[in-house]
């Protein structure tokens, strides 16, 4: 594994878009896009490993996606337990910790058995972590830490003086891990689509036009070198942030 350079982001989450797309120019019904999209999902997370990534996190499947056609989603959900079945040994050879964020109470019973398997199988391992977000919606997860915060301060948990953003971000889902530094969106949209709204505040945005199946370890390497190549500021001037360096 190479190691992680001082500018290479820690942390880079990943909007998977396009295998729809990808399938219709293949004359393909769209199952067949999401199961080619498995492909590049393997090869990014190589290519995180081999370039020091130490957070790969992937919008698997939203919300908003409950409303797509019954047998698309069924066949998604068949598909994300199947893969996670069939991937799961390598995964924990290689050491990669797997989480899963959204809201998990939506799925069916079987695909909630491999989250939980998944989870505990890889718990103690040291490598990248993996988090897949499933049935995930950033409003429903600002809302729910929000709930969980007011019943604290109801019951004399918590102080109201007490609520900072640290605190507001430990009673998120992505409590433990760090805000992403970079976000790729793949087929050409440009859009955030409900994802990781509170962790994306100060973070680099990279959009390409290639379509998720397609997307291999090239495109994410000039992803990478793009993210390098961009002078991060966080509200400081050029000028102080290379008096800091």
């Amino acid at each position: 594994m190479t190691a992680q350079s001082s500018n290479t982001p820690k942390h880079v989450a990943i909007i998977m878009d396009g295998n729809g797309r990808w399938a219709s120019s293949h004359g393909k019904d769209r199952l067949h896009g999401h199961n080619s999209g498995v492909g590049s999902v393997r090869e990014v997370l190589t290519a995180a490993q081999k370039h020091g990534v130490q957070f790969l996190t992937l919008y698997t499947f939203s919300t908003e996606n409950w409303n797509r056609p019954k047998e698309e989603v069924d066949g998604l959900m068949n598909l994300f337990a199947k893969t996670i079945a069939s991937e799961i040994d390598e995964l924990h050879q290689n050491g990669v910790r797997i989480r899963f964020i959204g809201n998990i109470d939506l799925l069916p019973e079987f695909a909630k058995e491999a989250i939980f398997s998944a989870t505990e199988y890889t718990r103690e391992n040291k490598g990248i972590t993996l988090t897949l977000a499933l049935s995930y919606s950033s409003r429903w997860e600002i809302l729910r830490a929000t709930q969980r915060i007011a019943e604290d301060v109801k019951h004399g948990k918590l102080l109201e003086t007490e609520i900072t953003e640290e605190l507001f971000s430990s009673y998120l889902t992505t409590s433990g891990i760090p805000d992403p530094e970079l976000i790729i969106r793949t087929s050409g949209e440009f859009r955030i689509s409900n994802f990781l709204l509170w962790q994306i505040a100060y973070s680099e945005f990279y959009f390409t036009d290639t379509l998720w199946p397609d997307f291999k370890e090239k495109d994410f390497e000039l992803a990478i070198n793009s993210y390098q190549n961009r002078e991060r500021r966080f509200g400081k001037t050029s000028k102080q942030i290379k008096q800091l360096s």
